[in-house]
């Protein structure tokens, strides 16, 4: 029975170490600039996710340096500039519109355009192709064909 307990409470004893950040703000300003940041924040590594949203050792790194510069007294608008000028524009989960970002907001609609254009050409051709229609000659020996594999 003691084993048993024993294997029990070393189970338990782990899941104490899947821990939860907590951070401690002066100021209740602080604390949605800290959110709302982190919910602005690309995570690098995830690409599809917030560093808000994210378990990656870089997003938890960024969660932290977010939060050490908004102690330090540096304002929303400041960490999104060194954020950016670190990382680029990729950094940000709604990356502004300018000449460097353009395939990023034209670049889905362009790929389903060539897919809608491409799919167009491929049923124009299929219906402007004419269909062959075997010949009397032709049927008979594929029949003949068909005859002989059956008996052997």
């Amino acid at each position: 029975m003691k084993p048993i307990t024993l294997i029990f409470l070393l189970l338990l004893a782990g899941a104490g170490f899947a821990g939860v950040e907590y951070r401690e703000f002066t100021t209740p300003e602080q604390q949605e600039a800290y959110e709302s940041l982190t919910s602005e924040l690309r995570c690098l590594v995830c690409q599809n996710q917030t560093i808000a949203d994210s378990n990656a050792d870089l997003a938890a790194d960024l969660r932290r340096q977010v939060y050490e510069m908004l102690q330090k007294g540096q304002s929303k608008d400041e960490i999104l500039r060194f954020m950016t000028e670190r990382y680029g524009d990729f950094v940000l989960y709604n990356p502004p519109f300018k000449s460097k970002t353009v395939l990023l907001w034209f670049g889905p609609v362009l790929f389903f355009l060539i897919g809608v254009v491409f799919v167009i050409l491929l049923i124009r051709r299929k219906r402007t192709r004419p269909s062959k229609a075997l010949s009397d000659d032709e049927r008979q020996k594929i029949r003949r064909l068909l005859d002989e594999g059956d008996r052997s």
